[in-house]
């Protein structure tokens, strides 16, 4: 079906930084079609002009392209692309994610079935290892009471390989932002990514607001996709490891209720201490001072997070407990580290977790 029907059901929004792999990604899309009606609209995020926007939109005319100013992250690629969908659905799609045959009818019907259901993943497999899930993605998002995050599928660095383990459609905290089969009354309601996130994080945040709103968000294994990973920052660098410290607890600061935030926040904050010394120990420096540096940014940005704490706040209508029903209530840290629980399955104690 191409994209330039006119009543679309579906906006696939693509944030685009740089490279070619914007082509190839595309090409999946239009020669793995359904019935459904779609549109593409590309995200224009790049800090230069690499050419590979127009060489996309020379072998793809029907993609709409929308600008974000350049170099302002995923959040605002996603944004942008979502201020002008006209579909009833988005389809949040990194630029290096190849869609499976059928991918889109599995999703599309669990949203249709289901109202309360404000967004949704497919299966997410490795596109370097196409037998293993992804390290991002896996068959869905998981989040422990101190804010750590792991996946159906990956725990910190051991990753699965899929052998139908997590094949059962199951409720889940968060879905990829690579991949995110999204409600669009429900973004009218939470609002959309908050952009100060800048990267990493901010697909997490919105679920969490989802949650607070009171929609459950759904794994959909019977949709496959693959993802490469890594392809606009590298898994090693400093700058994920500072994004992904400071974000996790910008984002506990911003969901969590006071009353929580008293206890775990410490307790978070006293866990990561202990783990980052055993770093040290091993030479990584990476972590304990991108940590560092996430906490010196909070100490000194508290109008940025009270601002932004209470917009996530206005669209609660479910309590703290509520949330936390649909967490680990566990320390996947501990659980890890001294248990030597490697698999959700094992954590669950039950088969796919």
């Amino acid at each position: 079906m191409s994209s330039r029907e006119d009543s679309p059901v579906v906006s696939i929004v693509i944030p685009h930084y740089l490279g070619d792999i914007l082509s190839e990604c595309r090409g999946f899309v239009y020669e793995r079609p359904s019935a459904i009606a779609f549109e593409v609209i590309v995200a224009d995020d790049q800090p230069h002009d690499d050419g590979s926007l127009g060489r996309a939109k020379e072998q793809f005319p029907e993609i709409q392209i929308v600008e974000t100013g350049g170099g302002k992250g995923m959040g605002a690629g996603c944004n942008r692309g979502l201020e002008v969908a006209r579909g009833k659905y988005g389809f949040l799609l990194n630029n290096d994610v190849e869609v499976a045959e059928g991918w889109l009818p599995p999703l599309l019907n669990l949203m249709e079935g289901d109202a309360s259901i404000g967004a949704c993943q497919p299966k997410v497999r490795s596109l370097k290892e196409r037998t293993r899930f992804d390290y991002g993605g896996a068959a869905g998002g998981m989040i422990d009471l101190l804010g750590f995050t792991f996946c159906r599928g990956r725990i910190f660095e051991v990753v699965e390989e899929d052998q139908g383990q997590y094949d059962q459609s199951v409720d889940i905290f968060w879905a990829i932002g690579g991949a995110m089969f999204v409600r669009m009354s429900c973004l009218e309601r939470t609002g959309m990514m908050d952009e100060a996130f800048v990267m990493h994080m901010e697909e997490i945040d919105l679920c969490w607001r989802f949650h607070l709103a009171g929609y459950r968000i759904v794994s959909v294994p019977g949709s496959l996709v693959y993802h490469y990973g890594g392809f606009s920052l590298e898994a090693e660098s400093f700058r994920k490891t500072y994004f992904n410290h400071r974000n996790q607890l910008v984002m506990m600061l911003k969901n969590w209720s006071f009353a929580r935030l008293i206890w775990i926040f410490p307790v978070r904050i006293l866990l990561m201490k202990s783990t980052l010394f055993l770093a040290l120990l091993k030479g990584d420096w990476k972590h304990p001072v991108g940590f560092l540096a996430g906490v010196l940014w909070i100490i000194t940005h508290p109008i940025s997070i009270w601002r932004r704490r209470r917009s996530a706040q206005r669209v609660r209508t479910t309590s703290d407990v509520q949330v936390m029903n649909r967490m680990y209530r566990g320390s996947v840290v501990w659980d890890y580290f001294v248990r030597g629980k490697r698999t959700v399955s094992s954590l669950l104690g039950t088969p796919g977790g």
